[in-house]
């Protein structure tokens, strides 16, 4: 079982790194929670591969400078598809 875990940790990392994936698409994608992989990503990577951890953690470490500007973009586009609803049903 550990070498799955291993296994499974190199490949979220390099995910990530290829993808500039977020925790949360990261999870998606493998069918894992957001808690797995950020545990297998800052944790186990850190000891099994350090230089992976590290472009990891530069990748997630972007994601959350820019966290706050796809939320205010999602809050931009959830009040613009409301009120597309309520002009096309008058």
């Amino acid at each position: 079982m550990k070498g799955i875990v291993e296994e499974r940790a190199a490949m979220l990392g390099e995910y990530i790194i290829e993808n500039g994936a977020t925790v949360r698409s990261t999870a998606k994608k493998f069918g894992v929670s957001k808690s797995t992989v950020h545990k297998d990503v800052s944790q186990r990577l850190k000891t099994l591969n350090p230089a992976l951890y590290r472009e990891v953690r530069r990748v997630l470490d972007i994601n959350k400078s820019e966290r706050h500007i796809r939320g205010g973009i999602a809050t931009k586009n959830k009040y613009l598809r409301e009120k597309a609803l309520e002009h096309g049903e008058h």
